[in-house]
Protein backbone atom coordinates (compact mmCIF):
# COMPACT_ATOMS: atom_id res chain seq x y z
CA UNK A 1 0.00 0.00 0.00
CA UNK A 2 1.31 3.45 -0.90
CA UNK A 3 2.25 5.93 1.82
CA UNK A 4 0.15 8.73 2.57
CA UNK A 5 1.42 12.50 1.73
CA UNK A 6 1.35 14.52 4.56
CA UNK A 7 2.31 17.71 2.81
CA UNK A 8 4.91 18.87 0.00
CA UNK A 9 7.90 21.27 0.69
CA UNK A 10 9.46 23.49 -1.77
CA UNK A 11 12.83 24.81 -0.53
CA UNK A 12 15.70 26.39 -2.06
CA UNK A 13 19.29 25.79 -0.88
CA UNK A 14 23.15 26.13 -1.72
CA UNK A 15 24.20 23.09 -2.73
CA UNK A 16 26.09 20.83 -0.45
CA UNK A 17 25.96 23.55 2.11
CA UNK A 18 22.63 22.73 4.02
CA UNK A 19 22.70 22.80 7.46
CA UNK A 20 19.94 22.15 10.14
CA UNK A 21 19.19 26.20 11.03
CA UNK A 22 16.87 27.97 9.21
CA UNK A 23 15.49 27.43 6.41
CA UNK A 24 15.70 23.77 6.79
CA UNK A 25 15.04 23.26 10.40
CA UNK A 26 11.63 25.81 10.18
CA UNK A 27 10.57 23.49 7.01
CA UNK A 28 10.67 20.88 8.19
CA UNK A 29 11.04 20.65 11.95
CA UNK A 30 7.06 21.45 12.00
CA UNK A 31 6.14 18.04 10.02
CA UNK A 32 8.32 16.11 12.61
CA UNK A 33 10.79 14.96 10.01
CA UNK A 34 14.51 13.99 10.83
CA UNK A 35 16.00 17.19 9.29
CA UNK A 36 19.71 15.74 9.69
CA UNK A 37 18.87 12.45 7.90
CA UNK A 38 17.46 15.40 4.88
CA UNK A 39 20.67 17.64 5.35
CA UNK A 40 23.04 14.78 4.78
CA UNK A 41 21.19 13.45 1.98
CA UNK A 42 20.97 16.77 0.39
CA UNK A 43 24.83 17.61 0.97
CA UNK A 44 25.41 13.92 -0.75
CA UNK A 45 23.16 14.40 -3.57
CA UNK A 46 24.73 17.64 -4.43
CA UNK A 47 27.94 17.33 -3.47
CA UNK A 48 28.97 18.11 -7.39
CA UNK A 49 26.96 21.19 -7.49
CA UNK A 50 28.75 22.85 -4.58
CA UNK A 51 28.31 26.38 -5.16
CA UNK A 52 24.87 26.70 -7.14
CA UNK A 53 21.33 27.00 -5.74
CA UNK A 54 19.81 23.74 -6.19
CA UNK A 55 16.01 23.55 -5.22
CA UNK A 56 14.71 20.76 -3.51
CA UNK A 57 11.02 19.36 -3.19
CA UNK A 58 10.36 17.35 -0.15
CA UNK A 59 7.31 14.93 -0.26
CA UNK A 60 6.54 14.09 3.33
CA UNK A 61 4.56 11.37 4.68
CA UNK A 62 2.21 10.31 7.59
CA UNK A 63 4.79 7.97 9.20
CA UNK A 64 7.05 11.73 8.94
CA UNK A 65 9.47 9.59 6.59
CA UNK A 66 10.15 11.93 3.47
CA UNK A 67 11.59 11.54 -0.07
CA UNK A 68 12.94 14.85 -2.25
CA UNK A 69 13.55 15.28 -5.28
CA UNK A 70 16.57 18.01 -6.76
CA UNK A 71 15.53 20.30 -9.89
CA UNK A 72 18.09 22.73 -11.84
CA UNK A 73 19.03 26.40 -10.46
CA UNK A 74 16.07 28.59 -10.89
CA UNK A 75 16.72 30.75 -14.59
CA UNK A 76 18.09 33.74 -12.63
CA UNK A 77 20.73 32.14 -11.21
CA UNK A 78 21.42 30.52 -14.69
CA UNK A 79 21.03 33.82 -16.21
CA UNK A 80 23.60 35.61 -13.91
CA UNK A 81 26.13 32.92 -13.93
CA UNK A 82 25.76 32.94 -17.94
CA UNK A 83 26.81 36.99 -17.89
CA UNK A 84 29.06 36.45 -14.72
CA UNK A 85 27.12 39.23 -12.26
CA UNK A 86 25.91 39.45 -9.05
CA UNK A 87 22.76 40.43 -9.28
CA UNK A 88 19.96 41.83 -12.03
CA UNK A 89 19.12 45.32 -11.81
CA UNK A 90 17.53 47.17 -8.94
CA UNK A 91 15.85 49.58 -11.91
CA UNK A 92 15.13 47.73 -14.26
CA UNK A 93 13.49 49.41 -16.71
CA UNK A 94 15.94 52.46 -16.92
CA UNK A 95 19.13 50.08 -16.11
CA UNK A 96 20.46 47.03 -18.04
CA UNK A 97 22.62 44.27 -15.80
CA UNK A 98 23.61 43.02 -19.14
CA UNK A 99 23.23 41.30 -22.54
CA UNK A 100 22.11 38.11 -23.31
CA UNK A 101 22.26 36.59 -27.32
CA UNK A 102 19.83 34.06 -28.81
CA UNK A 103 22.33 31.42 -28.19
CA UNK A 104 22.83 31.47 -24.33
CA UNK A 105 18.74 32.03 -24.33
CA UNK A 106 18.46 29.01 -25.82
CA UNK A 107 21.17 26.88 -23.74
CA UNK A 108 19.50 27.96 -20.71
CA UNK A 109 16.10 26.92 -21.69
CA UNK A 110 17.53 23.68 -23.01
CA UNK A 111 19.19 22.79 -19.40
CA UNK A 112 16.13 23.89 -17.35
CA UNK A 113 13.48 22.72 -19.98
CA UNK A 114 12.94 18.95 -17.68
CA UNK A 115 11.52 21.66 -14.47
CA UNK A 116 9.77 23.96 -16.81
CA UNK A 117 5.71 23.57 -17.93
CA UNK A 118 6.47 23.08 -21.45
CA UNK A 119 8.15 20.27 -24.04
CA UNK A 120 9.05 22.65 -26.36
CA UNK A 121 12.44 24.61 -26.70
CA UNK A 122 11.18 27.78 -28.52
CA UNK A 123 8.38 28.29 -25.61
CA UNK A 124 11.19 27.65 -22.73
CA UNK A 125 13.05 30.07 -24.28
CA UNK A 126 10.18 33.07 -23.60
CA UNK A 127 10.26 31.85 -20.03
CA UNK A 128 13.95 32.78 -20.07
CA UNK A 129 13.38 35.50 -21.86
CA UNK A 130 11.07 36.97 -19.30
CA UNK A 131 12.86 36.50 -16.29
CA UNK A 132 15.91 38.00 -18.02
CA UNK A 133 13.38 41.33 -18.68
CA UNK A 134 12.43 41.15 -14.95
CA UNK A 135 16.01 40.85 -14.10
CA UNK A 136 17.16 43.88 -15.64
CA UNK A 137 18.57 41.79 -18.87
CA UNK A 138 18.21 42.47 -22.45
CA UNK A 139 18.26 39.94 -24.86
CA UNK A 140 19.27 39.96 -28.44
Amino acid sequence: MAKKIKVVVKINLKAAEATPAPPVGTALGQHGVAIMDFVKQYNDKTKDLKGQVVPAVITIYEDRSFDFVIKKAPVSDMIKKVLGIEKGSGKTPRETAGTLTREQVKKIAEDKLVDLNTGSVEAAMKIVEGTARSMGVKVE
